[in-house]
């Protein structure tokens, strides 16, 4: 059926254009031979309207076993967009204990426990540049120190000896000038000529990588050892006499430790100062210095330092542990003429 319809529309659709020819070229198939004869008169084309025809036909389609114009079929409805799924809220974390402070650095430490203090290589910087200064030059200049007899006193000692290139030793134990007027009298004479004597006194004293002052880690020593040793034990000499817990004794000093006994001696007058101290340890290389300082200006007074003068630099030293640097609390650092009279005070310069 839907094949037969189609077909008919198709007839009916050629019967068209043959009638509309028809027109045109006169004929008509029921005019008859009459009709030939007519030929010859010469009749305007009458103007077909082809729009006319074929909008008048309409595309064939079958849609529910009907003919129906066919339909553009619209687009599809677009899907909906889903959503991303909304991430899920997070648990509160749990607080975390706040870190701890980290410690102070050791440099720190040591600063806060000597104030003034500066590390072994800032002394040596300033120090060489103030001196230079005055002329004084690893070539006219003679390194004199009265240090203490400890292996950790040799830092110091060491390092101005790779600038200096020689040394004249004047001390003992805890840093005491005992070579006295003979060694100092000795050391000049050692001078260049017209030269110059650099000369570096003081009493040392420990301090462990936690802080703890009195004591040092030594390299290759487990035990965390007394620094002074010799010190510490005139502490405890000098505590037991203003303590009163000195026992009576009639021995004589022997000349196999003269030296202890001495720095003992020396240190006698500062007992109530120890004993009032807040920290002993802390207070016992000041005491120490201050001894030590009314010996070296005697004994400069009493000496000949030559034409290029003198430079005495005295202080404390802080020996620590063997991967740290040493420290120097500088007290005084002098400039004198060759008479022991001081040209100027440097020490503004170490600061």
């Amino acid at each position: 059926c839907i094949l037969g319809k189609a077909t008919m529309a198709r007839f009916n659709l050629a019967a068209a254009l043959l009638l509309s020819a028809s027109a045109v070229s006169g004929f008509s198939p029921s005019s008859g031979p009459s009709a030939l004869s007519s030929r010859a008169v010469r009749r305007q084309p009458s103007v077909v309207n082809y729009e006319n025809i074929f909008s008048s036909i309409s595309p064939i389609a079958t849609v529910g076993g009907k003919n129906k114009k066919a339909a553009v079929p619209a687009p599809p409805a677009p899907k909906p967009v889903e959503k991303a799924p909304e991430p899920a809220a997070e648990a509160p974390k749990a607080e975390e204990p706040a870190a701890p402070a980290p410690p102070a650095s050791f440099d720190a430490m040591v600063k806060a426990a000597f104030p003034g203090a500066i590390s072994n290589t800032e002394l040596k910087a300033a120090a060489v540049k103030a001196l230079s200064a005055k002329g004084y030059t690893p070539e006219n200049t003679l390194l004199c120190t009265s240090l203490c007899c400890d292996e950790l006193a040799r830092n110091l000692e060491q390092e101005l000896v790779d600038i200096y290139g020689r040394n004249f030793n004047l001390g003992g134990l805890a840093g005491f000038p005992f070579a006295g007027n003979t060694g100092f009298g000795a050391m000049s004479a050692h001078i260049p000529d017209n030269g110059c004597c650099f000369l570096v006194h003081g009493p040392h004293v420990g301090i462990t990588k936690d802080g703890t002052i009195g004591k040092v880690e030594r390299p290759g020593i487990s035990l965390v050892d007394n620094c002074c040793g010799s010190a510490i034990a005139a502490s405890n000499y000098v505590g037991s006499i203003t303590g009163g817990g000195a026992p009576v004794t009639m021995a004589i000093q022997t000349f196999t430790d003269f030296q202890q006994h001495a720095v003992q001696e020396l240190i006698l007058p500062h007992g109530k100062r120890l004993e009032d101290a807040e920290d002993r340890m802390q207070e016992l290389p000041f005491a120490l210095y201050e001894s030590q300082d009314v010996l070296v200006r005697q004994i400069v007074a009493g000496g000949n330092a030559k034409a290029g003068g003198l430079a005495l630099l005295g202080g404390v030293q802080v020996n620590t542990a063997p991967d740290e640097d040493d420290y120097f609390v500088p007290l005084r650092f002098d400039y004198m003429d060759a008479k022991g009279n001081v040209v100027a005070d440097l020490l503004p310069q170490l600061k």
